[in-house]
């Protein structure tokens, strides 16, 4: 019995209706599974933690009777079951309305979910893989539902499951697991039920075969069974007998008409699956009905990755989300770093920022074995961004060091325009530039910037050097024409006149006869000129290169104004003398 488009939505409303609907259906081709959103829809609305509880079992062996049974359903009410050769149930079903349980003092909802059977016709055996390992992995509960006895098959199909159990359920050291196992429950249904039991059927069935003549097939088996010691202590065995001879007409019968031995079992079965129920937990924590979905979605795209599914594409899958998380939390890191900084500093923060990006892996990554892949890929991200964040340096070190490569070009230029040339102003501003561009360049590119600002400077240097005596010369010459028309034709000072006239022939004849020009910059005389001239150019107080001509033309002003002063004087005291000697010359008498 279908659940048809109106109970479909009538459990979209609400959970009042009692029916079924499909959560996970088969694709076109049955050989991939896709969701039903549909039926996700009300599994959504879940507040309280999940419990799931799924039967597996090879196609028409009872399983959606089963459940049932164990839901107290008739049939027509239920799980549809079918009597045909074809499977009745396609993919995976849920009952619509989840039991209510107390599990530890808390409300668990418990999910019973209906699979479609393995080996019928028209299917794959990697379709069949994908239903168990979907089962395996979303319950809490795997009733394994085999009839009358286990077979080499049914052994060899867990082999999936088990590598998810190895790889996502084995403890390490006492750490908490990846998400816990289904508890599977190996439900043997026989007609007989004398003579060994089905725990002894179970163990004897995963011993060891004997391998004197290494078959490949062999060791294959053995291997599957080691490995099933994994679940070990997470397996039950429990048998039941047929419920009535006449199979096909179970449906229509009342628990009176059915056999008292199976109706006892069945029974204590539910009393056993109820006491095996636990919340689903990953990563130690409970799934609410959004959290479950999510959850589905992830197991459901591994398993469909690639053709054949496996436990490295499901280990990568479920990291991927981790891998984001962590890789995001080493880029946050490495972003609080205010670029450019030295190679060392960056790589102190990367191996800060790795190390607690790999914490963190450590502490949520799915699966022991194939995470080793996942922390690969992890390593190599990291690697990405961190040479990203080193070209991001680089570019940040050479657009700063530049900058201020720049600066001190610009400074050196300007040194070599001065108007009174100073050696004390060179050599100041000189370790000013050095000093500022150590302390700011920074970064990887702050050593070739270092060459070719030590370059720079020294080119300066040199240049300066060379020009500094030629100008400081030249400016003397001048200096000292202008004192000779300063005294003779401003303020009339003939010894300022003469000291001038000296001064200008000892630099323009003297020094020609006597002295090379490279030999005056040697002589103590130069240098006591030298050592007067910085002494009156540049001080840290005033530079007088930067106030010549203010000063220049106040000292003119002052020259002019007193100059207009002493002639105003002058001509009072010429004037003055006339006019008392007429006055005093006068014989002409006083008339009142």
């Amino acid at each position: 019995m279908g659940c048809g488009s109106d109970c479909v939505d009538a459990c979209r409303s609400g959970w009042g209706i009692r029916c079924r609907f499909p959560i996970v259906e088969p694709d076109y081709g049955h050989t991939k599974l896709r969701l039903s959103k549909e039926g996700l829809e009300a599994i959504q609305r879940i507040n309280t933690p999940i419990a799931a509880v799924s039967v597996i079992g090879p196609y028409r062996s009872g399983k959606s009777f089963l459940l049932n049974q164990l839901l107290s359903l008739s049939c027509n009410k239920g799980f549809g079951v079918g009597h045909m050769r074809d499977t009745k149930t396609k993919g995976i079903w849920v009952w619509g309305t989840p039991v209510e349980i107390d599990v530890d003092g808390s409300k668990v909802s418990v999910l019973y979910l209906d699979t479609e059977g393995f080996e019928s016709i028209g299917k794959s055996n990697v379709y069949d893989d994908r239903i168990f390992a979907l089962a395996a992995v979303l319950s809490s509960v795997l009733v394994y539902n085999l009839p009358e006895t286990i077979r080499e098959a049914d052994i060899s199909r867990l082999s999936f499951a088990v590598e998810l159990a190895e790889e996502f359920y084995g403890r390490v050291k006492g750490q908490d697991v990846a998400f816990e196992p289904a508890k599977l429950l190996w439900l043997i249904q026989r007609d007989f039920l004398q003579g060994k039991s089905v725990q002894q059927m179970v163990d004897e069935a995963l011993q060891r075969v004997p391998n004197s003549n290494g078959d490949k097939y062999i060791d294959e088996v053995n291997q599957i069974r080691d490995s099933l010691a994994v679940m070990g202590d997470n397996s039950t065995a429990f048998s039941m007998p047929q419920p009535h001879l006449q199979r096909t007409k179970l449906c229509d019968m009342e628990d009176q008409e059915l056999d008292p031995l199976y109706v006892e079992r069945r029974d204590a079965l539910k009393q056993l699956v109820a006491s095996m129920i636990k919340p689903k937990l990953v990563q130690g924590r409970t799934l609410n009905g959004k959290e479950f979905v999510s959850f589905l979605g992830q197991i459901l795209e591994a398993l469909n990755k690639g053709e054949i599914p496996s436990t490295g594409s499901l280990v990568e899958v479920f990291n991927k989300g981790i891998l984001e998380r962590c890789l995001t939390l080493y880029t946050e890191k490495m972003e609080r770093v205010s670029l450019p900084v030295s190679v060392d500093k960056l790589q102190q923060v990367h191996d800060l920022a790795e190390d607690e990006a790999r914490k963190l892996f450590d502490k949520q990554h799915f699966g022991k074995h194939y995470a080793a892949q996942s922390f690969l890929n992890l390593d190599e991200e990291m690697k990405k961004v961190f040479r990203s964040f080193g070209l991001a340096n680089e570019y940040q070190s050479s657009k700063l060091c530049e900058a201020r490569f720049s600066e001190c070009e610009d400074k050196m230029d300007h040194l070599q325009a001065l108007k009174l040339p100073s050696m004390a102003k060179f050599n100041a501003v000189f370790l000013h530039c050095n000093q500022s561009f150590e302390m700011e360049c920074v970064g990887p590119a702050k050593g070739g910037y270092e060459h070719r600002m030590s370059k720079m400077l020294a080119r300066s240097s040199a240049l300066f050097i060379r020009e500094y005596n030629n100008k400081l010369f030249n400016w003397l010459v001048a200096f000292s024409l202008i004192m000779v028309v300063i005294g003779r034709f401003i303020i009339k000072l003939f010894l300022l006149e003469i000291a001038a006239w000296v001064m200008f022939i000892f630099l323009e004849t003297y020094t020609r006869l006597f002295w090379s020009s490279d030999s005056l910059y040697y002589n103590p005389v130069w240098h006591i000129i030298v050592s007067s001239w910085e002494t009156i150019v540049y001080s840290p107080v005033l530079d007088l290169d930067r106030w010549a001509i203010p000063i220049v033309i106040m000292l003119s002003f002052l020259a002019i104004y007193w100059r207009c002063i002493g002639i105003r004087s002058r001509i009072g005291r010429s004037l003055l003398p006339l006019y008392r000697g007429s006055y005093r010359s006068s014989s002409r008498a006083r008339t009142d």
